[in-house]
């Protein structure tokens, strides 16, 4: 294994096998220098024999310039750089290549030694074998350090012999030396391998078990949060529902209960809704449509639609926009329309709501590389900079802010995922005492046009259009009244069936103009929806809305069953009215397939 390669494992986390080895041979490096210090004074004894005794003064010298180096090695060890694994790898193999120059310069020296060569080159050869043996727990240095350390005292037995035995005793001794080295390096890889696998391991069980607990934390505030919020809420309708059934003598509601009535089931669906998005992105299976976005019409209708609440509050609140911006007939953000709106109805209802005095103003810009910025900057209390990080967690709501205002504390955190998820970003400064500026950032493209921007709560003009034959498959009576609803509210008419066999029967026998199926988790619908798929005949190709609940699973398996289109629960008017025109421009489509092939 390369420096190189662990440089990334490290950085993953961990120790890897190569840093293992590197800090199990500088633990060994004090050993080395014991072993050379005990040697020393027999080195020393035999020199004092030689003819060229002078010659000691430079393994004197060299042994000294080893011994700093070891010093100058070892406190490197300390510094930040030895994190690096291919530096230090580098530094520890040229101060092994010092270490091994020592036995060669003693070969050297032995050489010209008269009587005491043999002697003084055995020593030197020891001194070699001690290096080959300290150096056995890295490989690259037991190859590079352990061969240069031997090969010089072996390279004078070899050259200039005058005992035969002396020199198989060397290179036997030597390569037995060698051998007991790999093998004492292969057992070491091996249990590196182990160590660094079990902290690997360790490193995972830690990160799983962090995960359960911020699991665990956020499925606590959300039940916490929950709640708070539909048991306000629920309350508040059903003292409605009670005084509209006449129970304990009550008169009448009043419009005014109605009104507050709807306010609180409207702000428990917002809270519903946003919950179940910031969960379902959470969980990385929150899905958008990108395509050209009119943002300028969408803000434009969201700070209309603001103005009642804010004028009411004695706010002022205006869009501004650049010139060039008001007067391209081109170019549009891109983004998916409803999650846009979302975002922005988000930061505009907030600064609308936690703004007591003063103005709210939504500008937008274009910046450069493609990009469009929409602000939206109030007068409010402001944040500090620990609360507006803290604002952005999910559940976490400001309390100095945030009394007596509804919420979840998600919005913000979705609205980021959000924008996150259409190539945005979504950015906020405050002061506090002064207010707050969000800025959301999209891509944008300057040679597409957007298509008109529907709004989701506009009026739905029921008189206008086909009156269709619709058949309705639900298992839920509520979302079946209500369902049932709306559609007469748009002038059709409707037929109900009470379970999925009953719908395709019925599908079978009746000529339905749209068929609407739910297809939940717990229902029979994709079933349903499959066996319709299979009659013959026109009845196997009428349009066919499924009804889900939001998860995008259950889209999928609607679509693949043969949907037309999805519908997602709770639903609005305007919302079912295009999952209509959707499934029915389905049905056209195909009808023009048709034709052409038969032309």
């Amino acid at each position: 294994m390369s420096a190189t390669t662990t440089v990334a494992e490290t950085a993953r986390g961990g120790s890897s096998p190569t840093q293992q080895a590197l800090e199990a041979q500088t633990g060994l490096l004090p050993y080395a220098l014991m072993a050379f210090a005990v040697s020393l004074p027999i080195y020393v004894w035999a020199g004092g024999h030689a003819r060229n005794a002078a010659w000691m003064s430079a393994s004197f010298v060299v042994f000294a310039i080893a011994w700093g180096l070891f010093y100058a090695v070892v406190n490197w060890l300390k510094e930040p750089a030895a994190q690096d694994l291919g530096r230090r790898a580098r530094v520890q193999l040229l101060a092994g290549l010092v270490w091994a120059a020592a036995p060669a310069q003693i070969a050297v020296f032995a050489d010209g030694a008269g009587p005491v060569r043999e002697t003084l080159l055995m020593i030197s050869l020891a001194a070699g074998v001690m290096c080959l043996l300290f150096s056995a727990p890295w490989l690259p240095s037991l190859l590079i350090v352990g061969t240069a350390a031997v090969a010089g005292p072996l390279a004078v037995l070899t050259w200039r012999s005058d005992n035969p035995d002396t020199l198989h005793l060397a290179w036997g001794g030597t390569a037995l030396a060698f051998a007991l080295a790999l093998m004492v390096n292969r057992i070491l890889r091996k249990q590196f391998g182990l160590a660094a696998e079990r902290e690997g391991l360790m490193a995972e069980r830690a990160e799983q078990a962090e995960a359960a607990r911020r699991l665990a934390r956020s499925k606590s505030d959300l039940v916490a949060t929950l709640s708070d919020e539909i048991r306000n809420g629920l309350t508040g309708v059903a003292h409605v529902l009670a005084a509209a059934s006449g129970r304990g003598g009550r008169a009448a509601p009043s419009r005014e209960q109605l009104a507050s009535g709807l306010d609180a089931v409207n702000e428990l669906l917002s809270v519903l809704n946003t919950t179940l998005d910031a969960e379902t992105a959470e969980a990385g299976r929150l899905s958008v449509e990108l395509q050209p976005v009119d943002a300028v019409a969408i803000a434009r209708d969201l700070v209309m639609a603001h103005r009642p609440l804010a004028s009411a509050k004695g706010l002022e609140i205006s869009l501004h926009m650049d010139a060039d911006l008001a007067t391209a007939d081109l170019g549009a953000a891109i983004g998916d329309p409803a999650r846009v709106r979302q975002v922005l109805a988000a930061l505009i209802g907030n600064a609308v709501k936690f703004t007591l005095r003063g103005r709210v103003e939504v500008r937008i810009a274009l910046l450069g590389a493609g990009r469009m910025a929409i602000e939206i900057a109030d007068t409010g209390p402001g944040l500090t900079e620990d609360e507006l990080a803290l604002a952005f967690q999910p559940f976490q709501r400001i309390a100095r802010t945030s009394a007596g205002a509804t919420g979840a504390g998600l919005g913000l955190t979705l609205a980021r995922q959000l924008a996150r998820l259409m190539g945005g970003e979504l950015r906020a400064h405050s002061a506090a005492g002064v207010g707050s500026c969000f800025t959301v950032e999209l891509p944008y493209d300057p040679d597409v046009r957007a298509l008109p921007a529907v709004e989701p709560g506009a009026a739905v003009d029921g008189g206008s259009g086909p009156r269709l034959r619709v058949l309705v498959a639900e298992d839920d009576s509520l979302s079946a009244a209500t369902l049932r609803s709306h559609l007469e509210q748009l002038g059709h008419k409707v037929a109900q069936a009470a379970d999925g066999r009953r719908a395709v029967e019925l599908t079978r026998v009746c000529d339905f103009d749209v068929l609407m199926v739910a297809a939940s988790a717990t229902s029979e619908g994709p079933q349903v929806m499959a066996a319709i798929r299979k009659l013959e005949g026109a009845a196997g190709r009428t349009p066919l809305v499924a009804l889900i609940g939001g998860d995008p699973d259950e889209a999928e398996g609607s679509l693949a069953a043969g949907a037309s289109a999805v519908l997602r629960k709770p639903f609005s008017l305007p919302a079912l009215a295009r999952a209509l025109a959707d499934a029915l421009a389905v049905k056209a489509c195909a009808n023009d397939r048709d034709v052409a092939q038969r032309a």
